[in-house]
Formats: structure tokens, C-alpha cells, sequence
């Protein structure tokens, strides 16, 4: 949940530059965040890999694209296929200059009562899923002297009850990304994180789908409470890749959350235990599955691969 520093509008002149030529892999990016950010990419001039687990969705997205393309299904999870899949795309397009880790799926409600199997999926795509997707093209952007970005989330900065899953799961992939940098940095290759609130996606809808979950979310501090656009929101994360920037915020008001995240947990236990006794005769009835088109592309994904 979030995006760059800049406003990240335009796509011509001396910005669109920066793109020309690049090959940028993108996964998850069949729909929502992936989907308009592969647009947008291939609108200023770079190739794009598309990796998601939605062939049909893949194949209308490619379609749309301005500048050379293509797809892959892929689950981000599975080490082999991802390897195949980054030397196809480095065998395609000749080098990988960006990648983004873009792939996230979502569960609601508390954890006492969720679906272990849900529960440990979102950890695997989100988390796993950056960590394999980084794995498998590591190598290439090593020779590119490349930029990674892995997509975090407001969730990383202000972990909030009836999300422990995603919660979890985007703080570990902050932590696993800031450690990369450090790793990679001399080489040349360097390590993003984004930052998006709620933002006009399929899982945000999904999730909202649920009176609960909708309503808690209704109930959050201004400006968290809200559902930000998704062009502003993707033209800020097109931004901070261009910066190659540590830290890309897809709305404004993220950054000024660093100052003071570290008094947040206190804040959000207390308020939190008060919205969860508000809530507690309806918690029962929150639904444990995956959130959204996304989530339900990944829960038929899974049941064909068994």
C-alpha cells in the first residue's frame, strides 16, 4: 500500500527515458495493482513480463500493452517454475533490469477462528512469494545492476487486529526486503519497498464484501479510513522505480507514518481492543477464505494442483 514520492504523472519527455528499453517483470499482474503498474510500465517504453496465475486475465492484459510483452503463468510460491521462469523471460528479452514483487492475496477476521490453511497461504504467496520471486531473479539483476521492489503495505507500518495474517506477512516481506538491500547494494543492484493503503483493487472490494471487515475499516483514523485511487496510487510506485527508491509511497501521507510508527502498536492494541468488543457478537459469521478475484483465482489454482 504504497508508492513513491513524487506524483508520478506523465508518461513523456525525460521521465518516460528512464523506462525506454527496460524489461520489467511484474508479478500478480493480472489484475488491480499488477495489472495497471504493467500498463503504465509499458507505456513508457519497457518491456514487460507478466507473471500471475491467471492465463486469461495474463493474455487480455498483454494485449493491451503498449511495447513488447509477454506472460507466464506461475504460481510465485513454487522455487522451480520460478526459476524456469526467469531464464525464459532473460532467453526472451536478452536482461532483466526491474523486478517487482507485486503478487498478494488476503484473509479477514480473527485469528483464534481463522482457516490454518488460509492462514498459512497468505504468509506463502506474500511472503514466500517475494522471497522465491527475488531467488529466481537475483542472478539477472546482478548483471543488470538491477532494481527490485517489493510491494509492502500500510499493514507493515500499523498491523491491525482481524488481519494477522496479511499483517504478518507484509511486515516480513519489509524486513526480508531491507535486508536484501544490504546485501545486494555493493553489487549494484538495488532494493525497494512500497507502501500502499487501501486502495481500489479487487482484494480491498473483496474484503469490504464483509460487514465486519468493512465497517472496522470505516471506523480507522482519518486518512486510513479511506479507499485511494488506483491510478495516483500506480503512478507514484512508476515513480519511485524510476528514483530506484528505497522507499516508494503510493499515497503521500504514509511517509509522515515513519516518525511515529514506533508508538503505533501501543495505539492500535488499545483502540483495537475496544472495536473488537463492539464487534464480538458478529465475528463469528466473518468469512475465513481469500478475498476477492485474486484470492479465488488462487484458491482454484490450487485445488487443480492437487
Amino acid at each position: 500500500m504504497s508508492g513513491a514520492g513524487g506524483t508520478g504523472t506523465g508518461g513523456t519527455g525525460a521521465r518516460a527515458g528512464r523506462l525506454e528499453g527496460k524489461v520489467a517483470v511484474v508479478t500478480g499482474a493480472a489484475r488491480g495493482v499488477g495489472e495497471l503498474l504493467a500498463r503504465k510500465l509499458s507505456a513508457r517504453g519497457a518491456k514487460v513480463a507478466l507473471v500471475g496465475l491467471e492465463a486469461d486475465e495474463l493474455k487480455r492484459v498483454a494485449a493491451r500493452l503498449h511495447a513488447e510483452c509477454g506472460h507466464w503463468y506461475a504460481d510465485v510460491t513454487d522455487h522451480v517454475t520460478m526459476a524456469q521462469v526467469a531464464r525464459e523471460v532473460e532467453q526472451r528479452f536478452g536482461k532483466v533490469d526491474i523486478v517487482v514483487a507485486n503478487a498478494g492475496v488476503a484473509t479477514g477476521g480473527p485469528f483464534a477462528d481463522s482457516d490454518p490453511d488460509v492462514w498459512r497461504r497468505v504468509i506463502e504467496v506474500n511472503l514466500i512469494g517475494g522471497a522465491v520471486t527475488a531467488r529466481a531473479f537475483l542472478p539477472a539483476l546482478k548483471e543488470s545492476r538491477g532494481y527490485f521492489l517489493q510491494i509492502a503495505s500500510l499493514a507493515a507500518i500499523a498491523p491491525a487486529p482481524m488481519m494477522s495474517a496479511y499483517c504478518a506477512s507484509k511486515s516480513g516481506v519489509e524486513a526480508f526486503a531491507h535486508s536484501l538491500r544490504a546485501e545486494v547494494g555493493h553489487l549494484g543492484v538495488r532494493v525497494g519497498v512500497g507502501y500502499l493503503s487501501w486502495t481500489d483493487t479487487d482484494m480491498v472490494r473483496g474484503a469490504d464484501e464483509d460487514g465486519v471487515m468493512r465497517e472496522l475499516r470505516e471506523r480507522l483514523p482519518w486518512p486510513a479510513n479511506r479507499t485511494y485511487p488506483l491510478g495516483s496510487a500506480v503512478d507514484r510506485v512508476v515513480a519511485g522505480i524510476e528514483r530506484r527508491s528505497a522507499h516508494v509511497y503510493a499515497q503521500g501521507w504514509l511517509r509522515g507514518m515513519r516518525p511515529v510508527r514506533g508508538y503505533l502498536p501501543g495505539l492500535i492494541a488499545s483502540v483495537g481492543q475496544r472495536e473488537m468488543r463492539r464487534f464480538e457478537p458478529r465475528l463469528a459469521g466473518v468469512r475465513k477464505g481469500l478475498v476477492g478475484a485474486g484470492g479465488a483465482a488462487d484458491e482454484k489454482g490450487r485445488a487443480q494442483r492437487k
